[in-house]
C-alpha cells in the first residue's frame, strides 16, 4: 500500500525546505499531498525567498485523515502560520496520539511542536536561531537530523535532501533511501579544488 505525506506549506514557508521534502518522497514513491495553509484559502503561497508555490488543496480538506507521515518544512514565518492552524494542530495531536511519523525542519520543530509541547519528551534539533527557545527533552546542537521514536527534526536548508532521505527510511526502509539517494549523486567524497 502507498504511504500518504502530508506537507503542509504556507507564506514565509522556506521553499529549499519544502520542495525538497516533496521532490525527495515523491522520488521514493510516496503519495505526497501539498496543502496550503493560508486565511485566504488560497492554494498558491509566497514562500520565504519569493518563490510560488502551488499546493494541491487547502489544509481544511486534509482534516480527518490518516496521514503516514507529517513533515513540516521551516522558515520562521511559515512556521507561525503553520502554528496558528487549528486545523493542522489537529491533525499533528492525532499524529502524535497515534504514534505516526513527523518530521519537522528548520524553524518548525520549534515554534511549531515544541511549542505545542510535542517534543516535550524528545530529542530534537533545529535551526540555531531557535536553540535557546526551543522546548524539548533535549536539544541536540550536533547533528544534522534528529530521529527519536516517531519524530524526525533537522537544521536548516542545507540538511533538506539528508533530513528527506531519514524521512523515506523511516516511511520504505534503507533499501529505498539508497534507492533514492544513488541517482541524486550523493556523495561523501571530499571536494576536489584545482
Amino acid at each position: 500500500m502507498t504511504k500518504q505525506a502530508l506537507v503542509p506549506v504556507a507564506d514565509g514557508s522556506e521553499e529549499i525546505e519544502a520542495v525538497t521534502i516533496i521532490d525527495v518522497l515523491r522520488r521514493a514513491g510516496v503519495s505526497v499531498t501539498v496543502a496550503s495553509v493560508s486565511e485566504s484559502n488560497d492554494l498558491k503561497i509566497t514562500a520565504s525567498r519569493g518563490t510560488h508555490i502551488v499546493a494541491d488543496c487547502d489544509i481544511q480538506e486534509c482534516a480527518g485523515k490518516t496521514w503516514d507521515l507529517i513533515a513540516l518544512p521551516g522558515g520562521d514565518l511559515g512556521s507561525q502560520h503553520l502554528a496558528k492552524s487549528q486545523v493542522l494542530d489537529q491533525l499533528l495531536q492525532t499524529q502524535v496520539e497515534e504514534y505516526r511519523l513527523l518530521g519537522a525542519i528548520c524553524a518548525a520543530p520549534a515554534i511549531v511542536l515544541g511549542e505545542k509541547g510535542f517534543l516535550a519528551d524528545k530529542t530534537a534539533t533545529c535551526h540555531p536561531q531557535f536553540y535557546q527557545s526551543m522546548k524539548a527533552k533535549e536539544i541536540d546542537t550536533e547533528s544534522r537530523v534528529v530521529v527519536d521514536g516517531n519524530c524526525v527534526t533537522s537544521q536548516g536548508p542545507g540538511t533538506a535532501i539528508d533530513f528527506a532521505l531519514e524521512l523515506v527510511e523511516q516511511l520504505c526502509g534503507v533499501v529505498k533511501r539508497e534507492e533514492v539517494a544513488s541517482p541524486l549523486v550523493l556523495t561523501t567524497s571530499p571536494t576536489a579544488y584545482y
